[in-house]
């Protein structure tokens, strides 16, 4: 057995295939219309699809799982999330571990955390 794709709920799934297109470089490979494979392993399923399937309310910003990018440029990185045409809400700014490694955390349009550190 093996994982194959992490799927993530999105409200508005042509925001979402933008975002992650243009601060991620990530490529729709397959639209089924309301679930969308971009590279990488991303899955976009549209909310309300989401819903009728499992009956339950989402929780944006639970804080309970991340998606995690490495960036070797974090800084060229930070200056993009800046310039990005919607406000970010950050989490936690750049910051350094005692490790050496360096990241940030932000939500994605739908209260999905990300964090972007440097290689290790």
């Amino acid at each position: 057995m093996k994982l194959k794709n992490v799927l993530i709920v999105v409200e508005d799934i042509e925001k979402s295939i933008a975002f992650y297109k243009e601060l991620f470089g990530l490529n729709v490979i397959l639209d089924n219309g309301g679930n969308v494979i971009m590279t990488e392993g991303l899955v976009l399923q549209d909310a309300e699809i989401w819903r009728r399937f499992m009956e339950r309310d989402i929780i944006p910003q639970n804080n309970a799982t991340e998606l995690y990018f490495e960036e070797s440029d974090i800084e060229r990185f930070v200056e993009k999330l800046k310039s990005y045409k919607e406000p970010i809400q950050y989490v936690t700014h750049l910051m350094e571990h005692p490790w050496g490694q360096k990241v940030i955390r932000f939500y994605d349009p739908d209260g999905n955390l990300i964090e972007v550190g440097t290689p290790m």
